[in-house]
């Protein structure tokens, strides 16, 4: 028995050290040595912090102190902190109002300048141009014009036609739409370059024997172009519903998170926790809510794709 395990043995050490001479021998090495700069700066700046943040969670740590170890308390911490549940119900009502304001408003551009004849890259560059502007310059110059005295720039346009002033940011009920209209101008010329050049590989033909059958505008984006840009229109969904889980600029330029917690948000909340006034230091806790937020968006994603898996796939 012991003599046929031996020649086996023998045979498949030969293989392995072909099969490594081989790939050396096809610039494996040389691959090797070009993607270790970036291994090395991805696991840096990447996952050394993922696995920090593990580590953070269960630990009671300022970053100056001794850290100590504290198991799940962080955790419990958190979840008994009223304001955590306060945050969760304002990101949630901020994601709704950005997809009933920011999800369409990108796809009707997108058509309407697809569907023009002249000026069609200037109107592209005038959609994009948001994009363009720096996020921070853009929320202080539309916090000048959400400014609630009568001279602010909208409340004096509304003044104009008998209506304010209004306090946009000073009121609760006013504050979150008011982040949620900068939010949407400020991203939505991405999304409407994504859906611009999406629309391009609908076959023009396509057009053309919907316009013969005697279908109207409405009837050719429902049957010709919605169908084909269904698996764009799913991307570009759960990448809305990622980026407004973690929406943050917004909220702690125009309102810091008021008026009475009205735009605290989840992420504003792990500000909050590591670097605010109030509850500034605790580490710990913030990464237990980091942990927590990117577990959510991890199982979220995953069943969003398993559940559209057929509705996704083109016609």
């Amino acid at each position: 028995m012991s003599s046929r395990a031996e020649p086996v043995t023998a045979a498949s050490g030969v293989r392995k050290r072909r099969g490594l001479l081989t790939w050396v021998s096809r610039d494996g090495l040389s691959t090797f040595a070009f993607l270790l700069p970036l291994l090395l700066i991805f696991g840096t700046f990447s996952w050394f912090p993922i696995v920090r943040s593990f580590v953070m969670s269960v630990q009671h740590t300022n970053l100056v102190s001794p850290p100590t170890w504290v198991g799940l308390d962080n955790f419990a911490t958190v979840l008994a902190d009223p304001l955590f549940g306060k945050s969760i119900a304002n990101t949630i009502y901020f994601a709704l109002l950005a997809l009933i304001f920011g999800y369409p408003i990108p796809l009707v551009l997108a058509v309407i300048m697809s569907e023009t004849r002249r000026f069609k890259g200037l109107y592209s560059a005038l959609a994009y141009l948001p994009v363009v502007v720096p996020p921070v310059v853009a929320v202080l110059l539309w916090k000048v014009f959400y400014k609630g005295g009568p001279n602010g720039a909208f409340n004096s346009i509304l003044g104009n036609v008998g209506i304010g002033p209004i306090q946009w940011l000073g009121d609760a009920a006013m504050a979150m739409p008011a982040v949620v209209v900068e939010a949407t101008w400020a991203a939505f010329g991405g999304t409407v370059i994504i859906y611009l050049a999406a629309l391009l590989s609908v076959p023009p033909e396509l057009y053309d024997a919907a316009e013969v059958d005697g279908a109207s505008i409405l009837q050719k984006i429902r049957y010709v172009t919605l169908p084909h840009m269904r698996g764009i229109l799913f991307i570009t969904l759960i990448l809305q519903l990622i980026a407004t889980a973690q929406i943050f600029t917004e909220p702690f330029l125009l309102t810091e998170g008021g008026p009475a917690n009205a735009t605290t948000t989840v992420l504003l909340l792990i500000y909050q926790y590591a670097f605010g006034s109030s509850l500034g230091g605790h580490f710990g806790e913030a990464a237990a809510i980091s942990l927590m937020l990117a577990a959510f968006l991890g199982v979220f994603t995953a069943v969003y794709f398993w559940l559209t898996r057929s509705w996704s796939t083109e016609s």
